[in-house]
């Protein structure tokens, strides 16, 4: 695995899907899902004008928001390239790709480059290559080539983001060829897993889950309920719902790449900008709940390694000596924490730098003159300081059991751990 500390403390990245599907407004796969035909699908380059595109804003928006890194998608399975290929005449002419990398660069970004391997307009395609041994060989040559030119066109870049790799598996990819022809160009990139192999870090799609045993992991989710724009789709997460996904990453040291998809002149949907933007101010305040956090998390079985636990109230995460209780459900002026097993300090509250009275008993601690209405309007943050790494406990029973004994479920259970 390549050297990826930068990529386990990013924590939060922008993802962006943009493409000629964009212009129909009805999802990226639309072009599969209504097996419209190439030529017609063709037509779209002409229209293709971006004239809204712009790298910077995009840049400053993820800035803005909160974010460490961008990925964007320099090829989708249509097989349209967003920057001026030698390869082909089915791409834009106008160097998007080359324009986000810039852009990124100059903000300090980090930089992910989404490439299908699948493609739908080339010939021969992935179907012939199922059926015919030639056009198998014609077909990997040809994404190996196109491979080849986007990390020597765009060098250097940090990830090389692969993606629809039906319907081949790693031997049908040629994956390790693949890999090592790209390093050999960019020695310092990281992969992710879709071309067969592991890669250097995991990619849960539309989920939160962490791989087992624990490696740098990627959760890649939707704004809405759709990568690509979707004229019909304005289901969009609010703030709250983002928090509580960037509290779920932290806990267990992943990152959440969080898609945007721009309008078909390349404009970002306002509604999308907004949400983000708050949970960038939200992050300015309590940030530091979020980045930089060890794991803390909880088995519903087996205690074994694990630090943490639940509360009614709102997910917790941890850094150094440092716990962190994200408030989602404010109770008043009084709360009370259990099952605490170190020796609270200090309490304070994020944002208004507020000290906290509290008072602890054995593992019981007595929060006291908190305001009567959230101090934050997204979602308060409390800070304890203690005196080693905080770690919880607590059972299914009313008290911890002095024998071996399950943590909450004595069975394999059907709920998420």
């Amino acid at each position: 695995m390549q050297h990826a500390d930068w990529f386990v403390n990013s924590r939060y990245g922008l993802f962006i899907h943009y493409g000629l599907y964009s212009l129909l407004g009805r999802g990226e796969w639309v072009l599969n899902r209504e097996q419209i035909p190439l030529n017609e699908y063709r037509q779209l380059a002409d229209r293709f004008t971006c004239e809204k595109f712009d790298a910077e804003a995009i840049c400053d928006l993820a800035v803005r928001a909160g974010m460490r890194y961008v990925a964007f998608t320099t090829m989708h399975h249509d097989g349209f390239r967003l920057y001026p290929s030698a390869l082909t005449d089915f791409c834009s002419q106008r160097d998007l790709v080359g324009e986000i990398v810039a852009a990124a660069r100059q903000r300090n970004l980090r930089v992910a480059l989404y490439h299908s391997l699948n493609n739908w307009m080339d010939q021969p395609d992935a179907v012939n290559a199922l059926e015919d041994e030639h056009a198998y060989g014609r077909f990997t040559e040809n994404t190996f080539a196109r491979l080849r030119e986007l990390v020597t066109r765009y060098n250097p870049i940090d990830v090389l983001w692969y993606d629809g790799w039906w319907p081949f598996n790693a031997e049908g990819w040629r994956a390790q060829e693949m890999n090592d022809m790209v390093r050999a160009i960019q020695p310092h990139i990281l992969f992710n897993g879709r071309n067969g192999l592991p890669g250097d870090f995991a990619t849960p799609e539309q989920h939160l889950a962490a791989p087992r045993p624990w490696r740098p992991w990627e959760a890649c989710l939707t704004l809405n309920n759709s990568w690509g724009f979707h004229a019909g789709d304005p289901d969009w997460k609010s703030p709250r719902q983002i928090v509580d996904l960037l509290a779920a990453v932290a806990q267990d040291r992943g990152n959440l790449l969080l898609n945007i998809g721009p309008r078909g002149d390349g404009s970002i949907p306002g509604e999308s900008a907004q949400v983000l933007e708050t949970v960038g101010d939200w992050l300015r305040r309590c940030g530091e709940c979020i980045f930089d956090t060890d794991v803390f998390t909880f088995d519903l079985r087996e205690r074994g390694e694990h630090r943490g636990d639940w509360s009614h109230h709102g997910p917790f995460t941890a850094r150094r000596s440092s716990l962190y209780w994200l408030v989602r459900h404010w109770c008043g002026r009084t709360l009370t924490l259990a099952g605490l097993e170190c020796r609270v300090q200090r309490v304070t509250v994020l944002g208004t730098g507020q000290t906290v009275k509290f008072q602890q008993t054995d593992g019981r601690l007595l929060l006291s003159g908190l305001p009567e209405n959230p101090p934050d309007p997204i979602c308060t943050v409390i800070r304890f300081d203690c005196d080693r790494p905080p770690a919880m406990y607590l059972t299914g029973g009313l008290r911890i059991p002095r024998v071996p004994h399950p943590h909450y479920d004595p069975c394999v259970s059907d709920l998420p751990g």
